[in-house]
């Protein structure tokens, strides 16, 4: 891999800094509403022990990222890349969430665009793992453009496997939204 997969990114609304350990009470503050995971693979991450398995597989990931309100300071959420394949020429984007006082404000469209903008940049396709019953973000990952390719079981960082689907972007399809 000849490229950063935890750069610092940023537009003039949202900061996306590398997460480290000392950000876990700051992300698990905006982690810590059950109603965030109620469609998520696991709906008890807003529980504090759950969470710090998801935020210490985050930081073993190294391509997790802080999400940060540029106006209030605030951490709003997290997400990351993950799984470069060379052969495949493509990524993964996910483990996202954000706090529920940004939902419906653009902050994931805004994020999303962020990150593909810079990792297109590097490869040609990316791709999401959306919980098999998360529809809320099937919805928003079919808005930027991106497709259902299969289905898979994903092992989550110290937590059992959960069915996820598949979507996928490609850089010609991104250049064209």
């Amino acid at each position: 891999m000849n490229f950063n997969i935890q750069p610092v990114l940023q537009d003039e609304k949202v900061l996306l800094t590398p997460l480290a350990e000392e950000d876990l009470d700051d992300l698990y503050t905006a982690a810590s509403d059950p109603k965030i995971w109620e469609q998520h693979p696991n709906p008890d991450r807003w529980k504090k022990e759950v969470f710090k398995g998801f935020f210490e597989g985050a930081i073993k990931s190294k391509g997790a990222f802080k999400i940060v309100d540029k106006r209030t300071g605030s951490t709003i959420g997290t997400t990351r890349f993950y799984d470069y394949n060379k052969q495949g020429d493509s990524i993964f984007i996910g483990y996202t969430f954000y706090s529920t006082s940004y939902w419906g404000k653009g902050i994931n469209p805004l994020v999303k665009n962020i990150m593909l903008d810079y990792i297109f940049q590097f490869v040609s396709k990316v791709h999401f793992h959306i919980g098999a019953s998360n529809i809320r973000s099937q919805i928003a990952i079919g808005r930027i453009g991106a497709k259902k390719i299969a289905e898979q079981e994903v092992s989550y960082y110290n937590e059992a496997p959960r069915l996820n689907f598949v979507y996928e972007i490609d850089k010609e399809t991104w250049s064209k939204n």
